[in-house]
C-alpha cells in the first residue's frame, strides 16, 4: 500500500449558538434541516444520517465526552467534480450536529470547492436565521 500526504489543510468550521438563538429545538430536527438544504441544492445527494452517539455508547470501550446529550452526522455529497480517484480519500461530505448542556453545536470540515464551503456556512448560519425570522 502506498501512502502520500495531502498538501492541503482542512480547518474546522464549528457554529455553537443556545437554544434561544434558533427556532431548532432538537439535533434531529436539525439534522432534518440539513436534509432539506442537501435535497434542495442542485449538486448535493443526501447519503445517510449517523448516529454518533448512540454508535459509540454501544461500544464495550466507547467513550464519549461529558455532556454531550445527542450527536450525529449528515453524510452528503457534492457531485460537482471528481478530478482523480484519490479525491475519494476525502468525500463523502459530512456535517455533525450535537447538543450539549449548553446548546447546539455544529461542526464540518473546509470543503476544498468553494462552492460547497460557501453553501455549507450558507445552511449552518440558516439556523440562526430561521430564530430571526420568527422572532
Amino acid at each position: 500500500m502506498k501512502q502520500t500526504l495531502s498538501t492541503a489543510e482542512y480547518p474546522v468550521f464549528t457554529l455553537e449558538f443556545g437554544r434561544s438563538e434558533t427556532s431548532f429545538d432538537s439535533v434531529d430536527a436539525i439534522c432534518g434541516y440539513f436534509r432539506a438544504c442537501i435535497e434542495a441544492h442542485r449538486a448535493a445527494i443526501f447519503i445517510a444520517e449517523f448516529d454518533h452517539l448512540a454508535h459509540t455508547r454501544n461500544l464495550p470501550e466507547g467513550h464519549c465526552g461529558e455532556g454531550i446529550r445527542a450527536a450525529k452526522n449528515v453524510v452528503f455529497c457534492f457531485g460537482i467534480s471528481l478530478p482523480s480517484p484519490q479525491a475519494l480519500a476525502g468525500r463523502p461530505r459530512s456535517i455533525g450536529v450535537a447538543e450539549t448542556e449548553h446548546g447546539f453545536l455544529v461542526t464540518f470540515l473546509e470543503a476544498p470547492m468553494p462552492v460547497a464551503n460557501a453553501a455549507m456556512e450558507d445552511w449552518a448560519s440558516g439556523l440562526l436565521k430561521m430564530r430571526n425570522a420568527i422572532a
